[in-house]
């Protein structure tokens, strides 16, 4: 049974990363379009004031905690938030259960170049896996039609939807009723650690939830978007 709580009202999934895993490969065995999204303070915060994005994570079958500061936020006030179920892991997890299952998955989104780096990188990492097409984000709205075309006639089972948000979350509400993948999941800027053009944080980082510290070292004029998880605290305790 599904058990949710919320975060300043933006459900989020009390789920392991097991269960999870156990969650999303059942989808891709599915017959209808699952939506999956991945939340950290920051795109909670957004939630906020954007009504259309609270919405549609609110119509997602799995929205998971990617963010560390979820989790404290879970723990201050009790909610029920168990680890930290982060999309980039996640989507680690379905590509190796797609290549052992003859599974496909198209990548939409990064630079120009940037899937298709990421595809060859993936399938040189995933024995097995099948890159049924990958496109690039920098599209316009008359193109929308035409790749959610390109990703029904790829035959993909899966679908990276690497935007950003919002924007990637509302891509996916707007078409799902024409995309016939069998999950299409926001993973945003995991399209660039496939690629190698961003490194992700060392397991140390990681394990301690410090991901973002590491990128605030790496890339220090990030300072003022890093504040986002102190006021997205302070919000919180207030108000969540």
């Amino acid at each position: 049974m599904r058990k949710q709580i919320e975060i300043l009202n933006v459900p989020i999934d009390a789920i392991t990363m097991k269960e999870a895993i156990r969650l999303v490969t059942s989808f891709v065995e599915g017959d209808t379009l699952k939506k999956i999204y991945t939340p950290n303070p920051e795109i909670v915060m957004l939630a906020q004031e954007n009504k259309e994005l609270h919405n549609v994570i609110k119509e997602a079958d799995l929205v998971v905690a990617d963010g560390i500061g979820l989790i404290i936020a879970s723990k201050l006030k009790s909610k029920g938030l168990v680890e930290r179920v982060t999309g980039i892991d996640l989507m680690h997890h379905l590509l190796l259960y797609c290549g052992a299952n003859n599974k496909s998955i198209y990548i939409l989104g990064g630079k120009p170049g940037v899937p298709d780096v990421a595809a060859t990188n993936i399938t040189s990492k995933y024995r097995g896996i099948n890159i049924a097409g990958f496109h690039h984000g920098y599209f316009k709205e008359e193109n929308h039609l035409d790749i959610v075309e390109d990703i029904n006639q790829s035959g993909s089972d899966v679908l990276f939807v690497c935007l950003g948000a919002p924007k990637q979350e509302i891509w996916i509400d707007k078409y799902k009723d024409q995309l016939k993948c069998k999950i299409a999941m926001g993973v945003g800027g995991s399209v660039d650690i496939h690629a190698g053009t961003v490194k992700r944080a060392p397991v140390f980082f990681q394990k301690l939830g410090l991901e973002w510290f590491y990128r605030l070292m790496k890339e220090p004029w990030r300072f003022k978007r890093m504040l986002i998880l102190p006021k997205f605290l302070i919000h919180f305790i207030l108000h969540g």
